[in-house]
């Protein structure tokens, strides 16, 4: 079975427990204060034309729409099933692509593209993910992403959970270190800024699925820990916090490979 098969077995696999974790009630509001505000600030979305990468259901694109309700959003997701949910729950169009490969549409002319934890199940091949998001923002475009942060003090620990945890696929996701990235992104994109998050609410709220969680404890710890939250992303050191948000522009003038089929 090829990688990005056997990655879209494993997603339709997990989807619904997926879903009913990191999109609950407690989980959305975490997003809300802790992903979007920070990955959001200072912009002006309405009327830009939005790529979704690693789209899933759609519960992004919402959030984006609610922030931002005259954008036009596109959804590209390697799962099937994804992909159908996010026309039904968005009701805006969603192009089923593997990045890892070539794309065989190039639609182009997005001046957005946003990830959240899509790039760290594409390590098979970030370059091609790289040279496939060059063609579809615009120069000068923005992609903007929230990624587990592989420099993370304990994140020795989150390797061995996904080689252990049925819900990770070990062999095709991982972690990733911002900088190293960024140094293989170039010369596609440039920084514009990036900032490191995340205490003990990003694992017990955001990533309960971890700990097959009672719903009923995950609302009952969630208001303190949302408020420890805020105190902890106060810290400024990046090993202290697992994930990262970080926003990238598209350079002006592409490498003549990028052109290639």
């Amino acid at each position: 079975m090829s990688t990005s098969a056997g990655q879209k077995q494993h997603y339709e696999t997990i989807h619904d427990d997926y879903e009913s974790h990191y999109y609950d009630e407690q989980s959305i509001a975490y997003r809300e204060q802790f992903y979007y505000a920070p990955l959001f600030a200072d912009l002006d979305l309405d009327h830009r034309v939005v790529a979704d990468i690693a789209s899933g259901s759609g519960h992004n694109a919402l959030a984006l729409l609610r922030r931002f309700p005259h954008a036009q959003v596109t959804g590209f997701e390697l799962s099937t099933a994804a992909c159908e949910a996010f026309r039904r729950n968005v009701g805006r169009p969603c192009i089923e692509a593997d990045l890892t490969r070539p794309l065989t549409v190039h639609p182009g002319g997005f001046d957005v593209a946003m990830i959240f934890g899509g790039l760290h199940h594409c390590v098979a091949n970030l370059p091609m993910v790289f040279e496939n998001l060059a063609r579809l923002v615009k120069a000068g475009g923005l992609v903007l992403m929230v990624e587990p942060n592989r420099e993370f003090a304990l994140d020795w620990v989150r390797r061995l959970w996904y080689r252990v945890d049925r819900y990770f696929d070990s062999v095709n996701e991982r972690a990733l270190n911002h900088s190293e990235l960024l140094a293989e992104a170039a010369p596609y994109f440039t920084l514009r800024n990036v900032g490191y998050y995340g205490g003990p609410g990003y694992f017990l709220i955001s990533q309960s699925l971890l700990f097959r969680m009672p719903k009923s404890v995950k609302a009952a710890i969630s208001p303190g820990l949302m408020a420890l939250e805020s105190l902890f992303n106060a810290v400024p050191a990046k090993m202290a916090h697992p994930y990262f948000v970080a926003r990238w522009m598209r350079t002006e003038i592409l490498p003549a490979s990028e052109g290639r089929t």
